[in-house]
């Protein structure tokens, strides 16, 4: 039996080894099934505990998922980190990158000052004591966030370490393997994987500009989502921001279903140049998270999480026995950064200039005749019939996009492309040579 299915190994780190290499090679194809735990077991010679554990390992890294009745299978989708090896290979020398989905360095506030300023301030080393969520920090997070209308006044407030890290957290204090998450389709290629690592089942939503389709969302819920994670604005990889008119439908929508669990995703806060329209707080248990990682730097990972307060206390609890908290040096950086004026401005200066970059892209891919979408954020959605021909021609005429398929589950095919670093003198010649890449690779058809 271990030869049919081209599995080795007496540990668990061997048997989930050699599953994986399978799948790299080949071997195993997409939602293939696996040899039930026992039967492994006995053919390998090794206790169900053991394969049990190197199914763990494997559905954790995102190579297999468990389906229920029928059993463990390989992932349908595989993880980014595979397909970014299969369909984004090394980047040649010479050709501009707009893969990434990253801000542009060099408009990110240089963190030596605050910094300094951080190690003066701390003075004498700190105990475990008071090694907490620092009041300072919530009490300046409150009136940031209500100016701008998230509704946080009874909100309770913690600090995580990221947008990924809150998501997992909100997601862990109220889910259990093998529950149904609803998520956006095309979405973000980390929660696709996040899911997968927790054994929690993705039930993709359409969206159109303006955020999720409430009617795609309500199938959903008739599925049985246990949650929905819900991107306010500079939604990854459409650009799409959740208008006031879809934040109130939907809230309609949700407000009919009180048990389920919503997670406002906010991770381009400050770069963002349209404001959030939130959808929360209108079920028992919802989280707001607003990640520093982009308008400061993807080094300062640290988030703001606000939700109800028993949401917040499990998220809090949790952590505890794990990271414990999130360092005060870098609560005390962010702080020193919300504070200051000089950044603010150079904040607010990147966020304009990402916004011009994004428009002239879309005006210059309008006047060639090709339909992309991007109301906000870094990122401009191309649809596209054949991803990898795409890919393949924008290659050859010097620039580098991501394929579609690191965020489809089922939606239509496209690429992304980053703009965060482009110069005005690029993006004619971008906007050209994405329009020989439609016509070669095909449209398709786009998000409304």
């Amino acid at each position: 039996m271990a030869e049919q299915y081209q599995v080795e190994g007496e540990s668990a780190a061997e048997i989930s080894a050699s599953i994986e290499a399978g799948v790299l090679r080949g071997d195993w194809v997409s939602g293939a099934a696996l040899p039930p735990v026992r039967v492994l077991a006995g053919s390998l010679h090794v206790s169900p505990a053991t394969v049990a554990k190197a199914y763990q390992e494997l559905r954790q890294r995102g190579v297999i998922e468990t389906e229920g009745r029928r059993g463990t299978r390989v992932r349908s989708r595989p993880s980014v980190a595979i397909l970014r090896a299969d369909l984004a290979p090394p980047i040649p020398a010479g050709v501009r990158d707009l893969s990434a989905g990253e801000p542009d360095v060099r408009l990110l506030p240089a963190l030596g000052p605050a910094l300094a300023a951080v190690a003066s301030e701390t003075g004498r080393p700190q105990g475990y004591a008071s090694a907490v969520t620092m009041p300072e920090l919530i009490e300046a997070a409150r009136p940031r966030l209500l100016a701008e209308g998230v509704p946080v006044a009874g909100a309770a407030i913690a600090v995580t370490a990221g947008a990924l890290d809150s998501i997992e957290r909100l997601l862990g204090a109220h889910l259990r393997p093998g529950d149904p998450v609803a998520i956006e389709d095309p979405g973000w290629g980390g929660l696709i994987d996040l899911l997968a690592a927790l054994g929690m089942r993705p039930l993709p939503v359409a969206l159109d500009r303006e955020g999720m389709d409430p009617a795609a969302l309500e199938e959903a819920l008739r599925s049985g989502a246990r949650a929905v994670v819900v991107t306010v604005r500079a939604q990854n990889p459409t650009g799409a921001a959740v208008s006031e008119p879809r934040a109130a439908a939907l809230r309609e929508l949700l407000g009919r279903h009180p048990d389920v669990l919503v997670i406002e995703d906010d991770h381009a806060a400050e770069l963002a140049d349209l404001p959030p329209h939130c959808v929360g707080p209108v079920t028992r248990s919802w989280g707001f998270v607003r990640s520093a990682s982009k308008p400061f730097g993807p080094d300062l990972r640290i988030a703001v999480l606000a939700g109800d307060e028993t949401t917040v206390a499990r998220v809090v609890g949790r952590m505890r026995i794990g990271m414990g908290w999130v360092s005060t040096i870098t609560q005390r950086l962010l702080l020193r950064l919300w504070r200051d004026p000089q950044v603010t401005e150079l904040v607010a200066e990147a966020a304009r200039s990402y916004a011009s970059r994004r428009g002239a892209l879309l005006s210059a891919l309008l006047a060639q005749g090709v339909p992309a979408f991007g109301e906000t954020g870094i990122n401009v959605w191309v649809p596209v019939r054949d991803e990898a021909q795409a890919v393949a021609a924008l290659r050859d005429a010097g620039f580098a996009v991501a394929p579609g398929s690191l965020f489809r589950i089922r939606s239509a095919p496209g690429i992304r492309i980053t703009v965060s670093s482009l110069s005005a003198e690029e993006i004619p010649v971008l906007a050209a040579a994405v329009a020989v890449a439609v016509r070669v690779a095909g449209s398709a058809a786009p998000i409304r």
